[in-house]
């Protein structure tokens, strides 16, 4: 994948230099991608990858330095401008309207000439994009009714009916299963071939070796390298992300034996949207294992989450928890059960963002001993916890005062694993507990779960991300439509068996 590198330059990007107040978020960045080339952007939470890409795109205006497309300097002022330029960008949160068809919202907007749409005549072009990369995507099916995979490639297809010479993908398969992922990234090297020049934001190593040509390296928003993908390890990439090597971790299997702790049977429960989420799912947790419960988003993950913490009714089943059913039980109850929990949007779930660190820290634990005397929080213990936590989880911040709008996503993670570990809870639900976290807040994350683990927690961790199932796991679980599809033993647990459960293949390890 190196004949690439001497293709001719479509994209440079020279000091290019961006702040937000204080903070400088780009700093003097150097980056060309060349045309037939996959050009990865990597770095940890923070490092500027998404600023960089949003200015190149259009969002952001740069405060100094130049962009150059086909080496003509250029003024990005908007999305459009961008557009204009050919350069497309899929973000990772989707931008569809879900009531309209996929050529709809593939079209929609994009003419420029005449007052009426010729949908029949966009849907052909549509369609001769689909038959190039073979995509089997049924154009007039409204989005809601398309899987996650193919809503990815609604607005891959709408950047490419654009005409897009260079695609920056944000994160492109972060939702997706294992094969969904390899068939998105082995269509777009198909497009690398016919010219198009990627940009790629991705936080897995696994697809940066596997699939793309060179990767420039950002660190505190500088560039730290640019390197051919094919003459570097995976050792020395993350060394050059964090500015040291990570320890490798040898995880020892889990002693757990017994009942389960936290015991889910034949539940059943309602989605938002009045259909059934849970279908009858059976899945136990012991004391001092961990059970990773795979699946794609929207199989019913973040209803089970909701059950299992009392904030969202059964329909039918039983929530047990040392013996005790709590099903349909208040979320205090749930709690004083020693239940913990890492909420899958740490933003909206897991914090008060644009408080002090400090409150978040004792959300939820408010009304409880040392915070509480009287009627009143005893802010000198509310305090000490804040410096003690920033302390011991290593959170990026001065003191308790500062705003937890000022962290990065990993920071975030350590203040709410800070909060929920002080409750020394005996059971654990992590959901999705590195979603958007680099390799190095990855591994933390992970290392705590372990200890957890080892400490005797049971650990019930949701994820859509396989590798992290695959990395903390004692035992393997496949949610899929809302029940339990299949179950695997850590040790013995494949990318491939699982993903094929991820996709709804029936089996058992």
């Amino acid at each position: 994948m190196t004949s690439q590198i001497s293709n001719p330059v479509f994209l440079q990007v020279e000091a290019l230099t961006k702040a937000f107040g204080n903070v400088v978020a780009n700093d003097h960045v150097n980056l060309d991608v060349r045309r037939g080339e996959i050009h990865c952007l990597l770095g940890e939470n923070g490092a500027g990858k998404t600023t960089l890409a949003e200015c190149l795109f259009g969002y952001y205006r740069p405060d100094s330095g130049t962009i150059r497309v086909r080496g003509q300097a250029l003024r990005l002022s908007s999305p459009h401008d961008a557009i204009a330029a050919r350069i497309g960008m899929v973000h990772q949160h989707f931008v569809l309207a879900r009531r309209m068809s996929a050529v709809e919202n593939i079209v929609v907007g994009t003419q420029t000439r005449g007052l009426a749409l010729n949908l029949e005549a966009a849907e052909r072009r549509v369609q001769g994009l689909c038959d190039r990369y073979g995509l089997g995507l049924d154009l007039r099916a409204p989005v809601r009714h398309l899987s996650v995979g193919e809503q990815q490639w609604v607005e891959i297809l709408k950047a490419l009916y654009l005409e897009a010479e260079l695609l920056i993908l944000d994160e492109p398969t972060a939702v997706l299963t294992p094969q969904e992922s390899d068939d998105l990234l082995k269509a777009i090297s198909e497009m690398r071939t016919q010219g198009l020049a990627v940009i790629l934001i991705t936080h897995k190593l696994r697809e940066v070796m596997g699939f793309t040509d060179r990767v420039t390296v950002l660190r505190q928003g500088r560039v730290v390298r640019t390197v051919v993908t094919a003459q570097v390890s995976r050792e020395e990439l993350v060394e050059m992300m964090v500015g040291r090597s990570l320890s490798p971790r040898r995880r020892e299997p889990a002693s757990a034996s017994g009942e389960p702790i936290l015991e889910l049977r034949e539940l059943r429960a309602l989605g938002d949207d009045g259909a059934e989420a849970l279908r009858g799912l059976t899945l136990g947790v012991r004391r001092g294992e961990i059970v990773g419960l795979a699946g794609v988003a929207g199989n019913g993950q973040a209803e089970l989450y909701d059950v299992i913490l009392g904030v969202r009714h059964v329909a039918d089943g039983q929530v047990v928890i040392h013996g005790k059913d709590l099903t349909n039980a208040s979320p205090a109850s749930v709690m004083a059960q020693g239940v913990g929990s890492i909420p899958p949007d740490r933003i909206r779930q897991g914090l008060l963002m644009g408080f002090p660190i400090k409150l978040s820290l004792i959300l939820g634990l408010h009304n409880t001993p040392p915070f509480r005397r009287g009627m009143a929080l005893d802010y000198r213990a509310v305090d000490r916890f804040s410096r003690e936590s920033i302390r011991e989880y290593q959170v990026m911040a001065e003191n308790g005062d500062q705003t937890t709008n000022t962290l990065s996503g990993g920071n975030l993670q350590r203040l709410i694993l800070a909060r929920e570990l002080a409750q020394k809870p005996n059971v654990l639900i992590a959901s999705s507990p590195t979603r958007g976290l680099d390799v190095a807040a990855t591994e933390y994350v992970h290392q705590k779960l372990i200890e957890l683990r080892d400490s005797g927690v049971a650990v019930l961790l949701i994820s859509e991300d396989l590798d992290e199932i695959l990395a903390v796991s004692d035992r393997v679980l496949t949610i899929y439509r809302g029940r339990i599809l299949g179950e695997v033993s850590g040790a013995d647990a494949s990318r491939a068996q699982i993903g094929l459960l991820m996709a709804g293949f029936e089996g058992r390890g």
